[in-house]
């Protein structure tokens, strides 16, 4: 195969790797991520040989990636070598047998045909002097056989930059896609190596949708799902998880494998699953509470924004907003009267007002008397 359209395409540079030296890990981009792998936050599914192939550009161009604030300048030699003009490009030689380790020339194929055809699009991007620079192809294109045993192809500034230029990232262990026959599993590695140490909770449906799966219930998805992958991921990461579920939430809690030894790797388990126990609990408790306010005191969708905000997230403004209620409902009953007679704004106003007497009242208030907490 040539490269066809060769006079449309400027080629800037040549990416090879010619020592062949396999890295333990790579550092994949967020933005990479949010954009190829989860556009809007839904997993693309990925073939597995089609992700050997992005995990060795991003290892071939691993000497050239650099965190802009680290590297101002690496970001103007980037601008000034891809994005002055539409239609530039990076050459990159893999060799086959990395991409199908079994030598078969159909996965290669296949793999390539994948990216050249997912996600093909007119791609834009603005460099640093403000010119919007154009570009229209998926993340690959024009792959060829100029060598045997190889194959090389093009990739654009836009995807390119992704994988260079990268603010935040996290690593991923470069043998994941040869360990690891799953690519659902290797995507939810990926995804993994992003969230929170301290863990997070979605539904089953959100789980779903975010990786293409249709289990009916959070038991199902747990055992037929999780645990195949926290299998593979403790055997062959260094990063893996613990699970938990209650009703249809779902709890999953990371840890580093390399941090816990073999005398403690149960008792540290068995503590993990314990505090996604209780961090199950308290968010059970917390939507419950709001879930009373909303429908006792006919609050409205939009009434409900900033006091969701401030009730879930700061725990201090919680306690506040619960003293408010307690001494509104307590002022209601001495005048004989029924707290549900505030309804809506009503109900938020007389809270609102509470929280602000209670918060002038303390150290903070009386050195900012207005820097207390809106509900509304």
């Amino acid at each position: 195969m040539a490269i066809q359209e060769k006079d449309l395409r400027l080629i800037r540079k040549e990416f090879e790797n010619k020592t062949e030296k396999i890295p333990e890990r790579i550092r994949i981009g967020n933005q990479f991520v949010d954009d190829f792998i989860f556009e809007d936050h839904e997993a693309a599914d990925i073939p597995i040989n089609a992700l050997r192939v992005i995990f060795n550009i991003i290892s071939i161009i691993s000497n050239e990636q650099f965190r802009p604030e680290d590297r101002p300048k690496q970001l103007l030699l980037f601008d000034e070598e891809f994005e002055t003009e539409n239609s530039i490009f990076a050459s990159i030689k893999i060799r086959n047998n990395k991409i199908s380790p079994s030598g078969s020339t159909k996965q290669v194929v296949d793999a390539y045909e994948f990216l050249t055809k997912f996600k093909m699009s007119w791609y834009k991007s603005v460099n640093s002097k403000g010119r919007e620079i154009k570009t229209f192809g998926g993340l690959i294109s024009t792959p060829s056989y100029d060598q045997r045993g190889y194959t090389t192809f093009l990739i654009s500034s836009f995807w390119l930059k992704k994988l260079m230029v990268i603010p935040e990232y996290n690593y991923v262990l470069y043998n994941l896609v040869y360990n690891i026959r799953n690519n659902k599993h290797i995507i939810f590695a990926i995804w993994l190596s992003k969230i929170p140490e301290n863990g997070t909770v979605l539904k089953l449906s959100t789980f779903n949708k975010k990786f293409g799966l249709n289990y009916k219930t959070a038991n199902d998805f747990c055992f037929k799902f999780l645990k195949p992958v926290r299998i593979n991921l403790t055997k062959f990461n260094t990063l893996s998880f613990n699970y938990k579920y209650k009703k249809d939430s779902i709890f999953i809690i990371p840890f580093n494998i390399k941090a816990i030894s073999n005398d403690n790797f149960s008792e540290n388990k068995r503590e993990q699953l314990e505090s996604s126990e209780v961090y199950i609990e308290q968010r059970e408790k917390i939507t419950r509470r709001l879930s009373y306010f909303r429908k006792r005191y006919g609050l409205n969708k939009n009434e409900m924004i900033q006091l969701v905000h401030q009730y879930k997230n700061i725990p201090q403004i919680r306690e506040l907003i619960e003293k408010a209620f307690k001494e509104f409902v307590k002022i209601n009953r001495l005048k004989g009267a029924k707290s549900t007679e505030f309804q809506g704004k009503l109900f938020l106003n007389e809270i609102q007002k509470l929280i602000i007497q209670f918060y002038r009242s303390t150290k903070m208030g009386e050195l900012v008397p207005n820097g207390y907490p809106m509900i509304i």
